[in-house]
């Protein structure tokens, strides 16, 4: 049974463990090493504002953290701690999209619904927030599911990495509708 909370700064730790083995497993087919190694830590890693913000979901087997992903009402895109130097404005819910963010799953747990679960329970909140449209910052293997939720591409564009590497990403938007 996956239980699904808010996670806490308590679960960094174990984030931060999480999100380097999802990324060398699941991102494989669609990035070389040296691209992927260049993006953990800065593209792909924990950004602590999400989890204080209280909009980070970690899923949880047997005391065991196994995937993680949230929203933000804040400007920044994508990334980790390592890519902020300064303070993240909130949006305007009114006239700007909320972000989908920084979803990962443990390797051992793809296929059981976990990624449509947080998009569910980030929607959820979205519309609570006021928020009437949400954007994603895809990956290519992110891309397939965020379709399957009702995503539309909307670009796709490169992200530089720090070693004069980039990667190809997926925009992605979603009207949302209020629940009835």
């Amino acid at each position: 049974m996956i239980e699904y909370r808010i996670a806490t700064l308590d679960d960094v730790a174990a984030l931060e463990q999480l999100i380097p083995i999802s990324t060398r497993e699941l991102q494989s087919q669609y990035y070389h090493h040296d691209q992927i190694e260049a993006a953990i830590g800065t593209v792909f890693g924990v950004d602590s504002q999400l989890i204080k913000d209280g909009t980070y979901f970690a899923a949880i087997i047997e005391g065991r953290i196994i995937g993680c992903g949230g929203w933000s009402k804040r400007k920044t895109l994508y990334g980790g701690d390592h890519l902020k130097k300064q303070e993240d404005p909130l949006r305007d819910p009114s006239i700007e999209p909320a972000m989908i963010r920084a979803f990962f799953v443990h390797p051992e747990f793809i296929r059981r619904g976990i990624g449509r679960r947080f998009i569910q329970l980030c929607e959820e909140a979205l519309v609570v927030a006021g928020f009437k449209s949400v954007d994603i910052v895809a990956t290519l293997a992110g891309e397939p599911l965020y379709a399957n939720c009702g995503y539309l591409v909307t670009d796709r564009y490169e992200i530089p990495l720090i070693n004069g590497l980039s990667i190809q990403v997926v925009r992605m938007a979603k009207i949302l509708t209020s629940p009835s």
